[in-house]
């Protein structure tokens, strides 16, 4: 499928087919494409938990509100992320880079994030996002939809998932066989609204 042709017809879908699995093959493919997102520093800081036992997956539909979408969809992944992925042998982002390269980054990456919990948290949300939107578009191209979820309650959703202490939530992505299409889009604001030339006034 064109990118482009991706990037319109991608839409949050909310009902799915709940007999379709995705192939461990479809999945490799998926994870492959994701971790193909740019991350700050390389750190690569992403971490996808893909929820595929059913029992676990019908705890995650009461944290979620009863949500149809986190039971029916072929592969369920909570995007999560790694805070101190700076600070873990963070030479090792580096390991095909030239020396005096991979050098020079880990003794910026250090620095720039250490003891700043916010940069560091903001560092996650934005690595979850471009994975998130690369999950869901290649996933389109696929012949699969998507939908990001973030009506949940994640602190029921981090326990249930094991989540250690030092990683965090962005969000949820369903995938697999769409039943129904999306809604009509409710509006789209105009590029005069939402494009700034410069800057703002």
């Amino acid at each position: 499928m064109d990118t482009f042709d991706a990037i319109y017809q991608r839409r949050a879908v909310k009902h799915f087919d709940p007999q379709h699995e995705l192939t461990d093959a479809d999945v490799q493919k998926l994870m492959e494409a994701a971790v193909q997102s740019p991350t700050s520093f390389n750190i690569q800081n992403w971490r996808f938990v893909l929820v595929r036992d059913q029992q676990l997956r019908e705890a995650i539909k009461v944290a979620a509100w009863g949500q149809a979408q986190v039971t029916d969809a072929s592969l369920l992944i909570v995007m999560t992320a790694d805070l101190k992925s700076w600070e873990k042998s963070p030479e090792r982002y580096w390991n095909n880079a030239p020396e005096d390269v991979a050098q020079l980054m880990v003794s910026m990456l250090v620095p720039f994030y250490e003891g700043k919990e916010q940069l560091q948290r903001d560092e996650a949300m934005r690595s979850c996002g471009l994975a998130g939107q690369t999950i869901m578009l290649a996933a389109k191209a696929m012949g699969y939809d998507s939908c990001p979820m973030i009506g949940f309650d994640a602190a029921e959703v981090a326990k249930l998932v094991n989540l250690p202490e030092d990683h965090v939530i962005g969000f949820m992505i369903s995938v697999g066989k769409a039943t129904q299409p999306a809604r009509p889009k409710g509006g789209q604001l105009s590029l005069d609204e939402v494009v700034v030339n410069n800057r703002f006034r």
